[in-house]
């Protein structure tokens, strides 16, 4: 169990090609996919430079489900990650996302376990595995981004208060945010 908290470390070779460590024998993107899937952290680096690619692989595999039409970020959103690289020195857009999977994944989580409780759907094969799917898939979106908002290094719930200053978008973020608390608020009950 503790080597699973351990990365999986894939190597990229000067051919490009991805060598899985643990396994000794080369992989795909695909593959890389599949353990994100499966849960597992993966980090890819390049065996000469030493630097790390996991950002860039992670980017091609969802651009690659995107191009096969397996579509999960509309149009508008993309465009607005395009906008956000040019501020990048006050952007919030990181911290949003982070917050917003964050926010998702306890709702989810939350909604998951009070479905196991009285819903007749938890006891069909297969359910677990939907919800190990769906956590890996929420933990490979957030991984990555800081923890935490800045300004609230207390760690408690109040994100949505932290505030820095010159973001003109902020009030726009903290409504979305707002939006988002209340779904996950409606779903809990």
């Amino acid at each position: 169990m503790a080597e699973d908290k351990k990365p999986l470390l894939i190597k990229r070779y000067a051919s490009r090609r991805l060598y899985n460590t643990e396994t000794s024998d080369y992989v795909t993107l695909e593959d890389i996919a599949g353990f994100i899937r499966e849960g597992r952290e993966v980090q890819i680096v390049d065996l000469k430079s030493g630097d790390d690619l996991t950002r860039q692989y992670l980017l091609q595999i969802i651009a690659e489900h995107e191009s096969r039409g397996e579509t999960m970020l509309p149009v508008n959103v993309l465009t607005d990650l395009v906008r956000s690289y040019t501020d990048q020195a006050n952007s919030m857009v990181p911290q949003f996302l982070q917050a917003s999977f964050e926010m998702l994944r306890d709702g989810q989580s939350k909604m998951m376990k009070n479905m196991a409780k009285v819903h007749p759907m938890a006891q069909m094969p297969g359910f677990e595995a939907m919800q190990a799917q769906q956590q890996a898939f929420l933990k490979a979106m957030t991984s990555g981004m800081p923890p935490q908002w800045p300004g609230n290094e207390t760690g408690d719930e109040s994100r949505a208060d932290a505030r820095p200053s010159g973001d003109d978008n902020l009030d726009d973020i903290k409504r979305q945010l707002a939006e988002l608390q209340a779904k996950l608020s409606k779903m809990d009950k």
